[in-house]
């Protein structure tokens, strides 16, 4: 996958999971399930490798967690 396609994903990923997170999403599994079904069905979309698709998962959601604090708060998210 090139740069662009990733750029086009990871934007679309971060809108996707900001518009969806709530303020316990974390401590509760059927939000952080939701969250997961969000990003498979994000990379399937793209043709994301599906062997890769799993680690790329925990990843964003590692990612949102660390990032939920901005989210919630109302701050904003710029991607490079």
């Amino acid at each position: 996958m090139g740069n662009d396609s990733l750029k086009i994903i990871a934007h679309e990923l971060l809108m996707s999971l900001k518009s969806n997170v709530t303020v316990d999403w974390a401590h509760r599994e059927s939000a952080r399930a939701r969250l997961r079904s969000t990003v498979r069905r994000i990379l399937r979309k793209y043709g994301y490798p599906p062997d890769l698709q799993a680690a790329a998962v925990q990843n964003v959601l590692q990612q949102a967690e660390a990032l939920s604090a901005t989210w919630v708060a109302g701050g904003s998210v710029q991607i490079p």
